[in-house]
């Protein structure tokens, strides 16, 4: 079944043996990012960090933090209550190459995947676990007062020495089409700016900056509400390519098993998943803006500071047992590569669905996810290589990858050196390299002009008739079987 807590999945991670507790008192400002970033970049990604006495420029705070707990790929399977995240990938093979079972073992398939999808549909409810405590805050009839409970009082990182301030990393932002009603649950970077306001990055691509140009064009205020920790499945949920318009809530239901219970919030028009750990209700003031950054990113480096929109709050409600979780990001290996890794494994069969010859993918960690990207395919006629990379470029986020590498379908894409072996190998590159315009990711320092950059394939593939290749292509050195069998047999 689905964890109930964002602490049942932090104690399953703790009976797993992928957790270190942390009970000596450790300074978010900094500190804390700086012992998360070490053990992020030990070999495997380390353990899930439980820091029980954070501190708060010196002050203790009531809630524990939580960081790295999916920076492994067994955390990962944890997270999603799984053997290995290629069961959940399995699952979404069979829903999407459904037939007509052709015996009781395939019917039980399809019943199974069936009662699956009815966990997707979501439940409501008139209240929950997240608002256990409820923190109201100014509204039309109401000011705030001294001392009263704030955005201060929770353990927020200051991740890199020269970032603009404190930052959530890890929210749920639920957002609302006003025409449609179309429910929208993405990850935005929220910068601190004082203990009522926060900066909103939904970049130009994003569905939240969506959202908020039609609030914008109607001038009426957004309603936006953020959600920390829950079922781990939520942030998955997040952070996954969906197709546009498909619903994370209904998505996470689905991986989860388990409907989605949400409650209404306290102040703001919205509804969230009830079991979460903490809710920042407010809005988003069409045309407001203000400047946002530096921040050291996944890039591995500081982005710009620029205008996003101002969060406001309205309230917060939390668990009367909430963990604060987080995360940091920089040069990678970093936390995000265990993440993005498992997506793209989930994903493998929504890839295939679109292009059949497809083998594998992997996004290396150097790449900072989409800016390198190695494929392989079965290659069948001439071009094959290109028809995938431009096919590429053209889906959702894929748009971003700046560097995509095509490879025969007996190139290891997850061994890096054999990948860089075959580019160097099997490519010309006036004849094997193409050089497109296409959208860059906002955060992607290298281009001239923000949003808007050159992406550059490569078919490092075996040249057929019809490629402009001339000669006969020379066979790879492979030792027979026997010679390989009779080494095994005298070297145990």
């Amino acid at each position: 079944m689905a964890y109930g807590s964002f602490r049942q999945f932090v104690d399953a991670l703790d009976q797993a043996g992928e957790l270190s507790r942390i009970a000596v008192p450790v300074e978010t400002n900094l500190v804390l990012s700086e012992w998360a970033n070490r053990e992020m970049k030990s070999p495997g990604g380390g353990k899930a960090l439980l820091f029980e006495k954070p501190m708060i420029d010196g002050k203790p705070s009531e809630f524990p933090v939580a960081i790295n707990t999916m920076g492994s790929r067994r955390r990962m399977a944890l997270a999603l209550k799984l053997e290995s995240v290629e069961d959940l990938a399995q699952e979404i093979q069979l829903i999407l190459k459904a037939k007509p079972p052709t015996d009781l073992r395939e019917g039980w398939s399809l019943l199974k995947q069936g009662l699956n999808l009815l966990h997707a549909r979501p439940k409501h409810a008139r209240e929950g676990a997240c608002q256990e405590v409820v923190h109201l805050f100014e509204t039309e009839n109401r000011k705030p007062e001294t001392g009263e409970f704030s955005l201060n009082d929770l353990p927020i990182l200051k991740c890199w020495p020269k970032d603009g301030g404190r930052f959530v990393t890890l929210p749920n932002v639920h957002t609302r089409d006003p025409e449609t009603g179309a429910r929208n649950v993405g990850m935005y970077r929220m910068q601190v700016y004082d203990d009522r306001t926060t900066g909103m990055h939904w970049q130009v691509h994003k569905v939240g900056a969506r959202h908020g140009k039609r609030y914008y064009e109607r001038g009426e205020r957004m309603p936006v509400a953020v959600c920390l920790g829950g079922d781990p499945a939520y942030t998955f949920a997040a952070t996954a390519p969906l197709p546009d318009g498909l619903d994370e809530i209904l998505f996470a239901g689905f991986i989860r098993k388990k409907s989605v219970e949400l409650v209404p919030c306290k102040t703001i028009d919205l509804e969230v998943p009830g079991d979460v750990d903490f809710v920042l209700e407010g809005y988003v003031q069409p045309g407001e803006t203000r400047p946002e950054g530096p921040f050291g990113d996944h890039t591995g480096f500081y982005t710009a500071v620029e205008d996003y929109p101002v969060f406001h709050l309205t309230a917060i409600t939390h668990r009367r047992d909430a963990i604060y979780p987080t995360t940091i990001v920089g040069i990678p290996p970093m936390e995000d590569f265990y993440m993005g890794d498992a997506t793209v494994r989930i994903f493998l069969p929504v890839f295939k669905m679109n292009f059949p010859e497809l083998v594998d993918m992997a996004l290396p960690p150097e790449g900072v996810f989409h800016n390198l990207v190695f494929v392989s395919i079965r290659k069948q006629y001439p071009y094959q290589a290109f028809k995938v990379m431009h096919g590429l470029w053209g889906m959702g986020q894929m748009m971003f990858s700046k560097y995509i590498v095509i490879v025969d379908e007996d190139c290891d894409v997850h061994n890096t050196s054999e990948v860089l072996f075959r580019l160097c190998a099997n490519t010309d590159p006036e004849r094997d390299s193409t050089i497109i315009r296409n959208p860059s990711d906002s955060l992607d320092h290298a281009p001239s002009s923000q949003n808007i950059g050159s992406h550059m394939g490569f078919d490092a593939t075996r040249k057929l008739p019809g490629e402009n290749y001339h000669r006969s292509w020379p066979e790879l050195l492979k030792m027979t079987d026997q010679a390989q069998a009779i080494v095994d047999a005298l070297r145990r």
